[in-house]
Parts: structure tokens; sequence; C-alpha cells
């Protein structure tokens, strides 16, 4: 009964977020943030022509999707992006996850950078929808920062969330109790959800991926595993093709695909 009021309620929380408008620069620093499934949207023909797999007006980045059960490790690394200045509040997230690509279901932790009140703001968490994020308030997180993080089944409904600012030599652990399908398995870079409504995204100029594993071995990324972000019918964020030993990406702010990082 747990697990079917969980899934209910997970649907309903989707489903709001689905039907809710972009928040509006001015009021996107009230309410809470949250990390919500991909928004499809019918990819574009630049999408298309670049070879990219799909689009969305809150994901870009790479996605693996299969089978319920599939997907039961995810680990990832990336170096935390500096946002700029805006004239009103923006927003970006970092994370590795598994599930939301194809259903309501999410469990994911990485890092936020936004813009608001003026100033810049950073922060590491982690979150299981339909919860909105945990920030990890004893977690110092600064740009440039090297991030490592994993998620992991450790079976009888538990998981194990890790992420650690390997820069600062801090780490932090929770177990927590997950219940989603496991069908896919995402390195993501997100505007996030605040208060209900997708947020602009903050111009956070570059982050990368490198390395990542999927159950515990190279996820042999493709392009066609990518995809972009489209706001306000522009292309906003894009990933480059996969590096050469298909366990990485690059993912930059605007319509032009970075290079593959080299390593």
């Amino acid at each position: 009964m747990k697990s079917m009021l969980y899934a209910v309620s997970s649907v309903l929380a989707v489903g709001c977020l689905l039907s809710a408008p972009m928040i509006s620069p001015a009021s996107a620093s009230s309410g809470a943030v949250a990390h919500a499934p991909r928004i499809k949207l019918k990819p574009s023909r630049t999408t298309a022509a670049s070879g990219y797999g799909w689009a969305s007006s809150n994901w870009s980045g790479y996605a693996l999707s299969g089978s319920a059960g599939q997907y039961n490790n995810i680990t990832g690394s990336w170096v935390v992006p500096a946002v700029q200045p805006s004239k009103g509040s923006t927003y970006s997230s970092s994370w590795i996850g598994i599930d939301g690509f194809n259903n309501s279901s999410l469990i994911q932790t990485g890092t936020e950078q936004d813009y608001y009140n003026g100033s810049t703001h950073y922060d590491a968490w982690w979150e299981i929808l339909p919860a909105a994020e945990t920030v990890i308030t004893n977690m110092t997180v600064k740009p440039g920062d090297h991030m490592t993080a994993s998620i992991k089944n450790d079976g009888n409904g538990d998981w194990t969330i890790t992420i650690n600012n390997v820069t600062e030599n801090e780490s932090f652990t929770t177990t927590q109790a997950y219940s989603g399908p496991a069908a896919s398995a995402e390195w993501i870079q997100e505007a996030p959800t605040i208060g209900g409504h997708v947020a602009t995204l903050a111009n956070y100029g570059q982050t990368t991926f490198d390395p990542g594993t999927v159950n515990g071995v190279n996820p042999g990324l493709v392009i066609a595993d990518g995809g972009v972000m489209i706001q306000h019918r522009k292309q906003v964020s894009t990933p480059s093709a996969p590096d050469s030993d298909t366990d990485g990406l690059n993912v930059a702010y605007g319509s032009t695909a970075p290079s593959a990082p080299t390593s």
C-alpha cells in the first residue's frame, strides 16, 4: 500500500510540473527547489541534424533508457560550473540520476548553481521524487570544484546515494528507500523546478561530466543518447559528442555544441 501511495503521489506531483509554465525571473527565488523528470519536447530539425536523440525544456546531457530493473548503479564526475549574473533569477543544476527519462520516478544527487537576489549561490543536494531536494548543508561547493557521485541499489528497496567534493575533501552518504522502476540512467544539466515551475536556465558556461559508469561498466555513450534543452523556442543548453572512450561528455550553455572531453 505504501508503494502504491508513493506512485500515485509521484504521478500527481509530476503532472503538475509538466503542465506548469516556466517561472518568471522575478518570482524564481521563492519556493522549494526540485528536479523534475524530463519534460519532453518534439526534437527540432537542428537536434535531428546533429544526431541528438531527444529535446527537453528542462534537461540537457546524456541519458540511457531501457527496461524496468535495468539500471542499478550509476556513477559520475563533474566540475562545478560558474554561473554568470543575470537581470533576473536564473538556475542550473548538474546531476546524475536513475529514472525520470520516460517515467515520473527519479532518484538523484548533484550540485546547484544559481543566480538570485543579486548574487551567485552554490550547494550540493540529493533528491527522491516526489519530495523536493534536500540540501547538504555541511558540504562546501564553489565553481571549479571536482565532484564525484554514485547511486546504488542495495537490494530490499534501499538505495545508497553518495556525493563527494574531491577538491574540498568532503563526502556525504545517505541510504534511502526507493521503489522506482530503474529504467533509465542520466548525466544531466538541468533547469530546475522552483515552486512548481521550470526556472529560466542560468548561463552556466560549460560543465564536464567525465568519467561515468552504469552497473559498474563503461556506459558506451553514443550521440543519439544526448539531448538538448529548448526554452522560449531557443536552444539554451547543448551537449558534446561522447569522448573517445564513450564515458564522458561536455555540455555548454547556448546552441553551440562544445568539443568532447579529451581524457
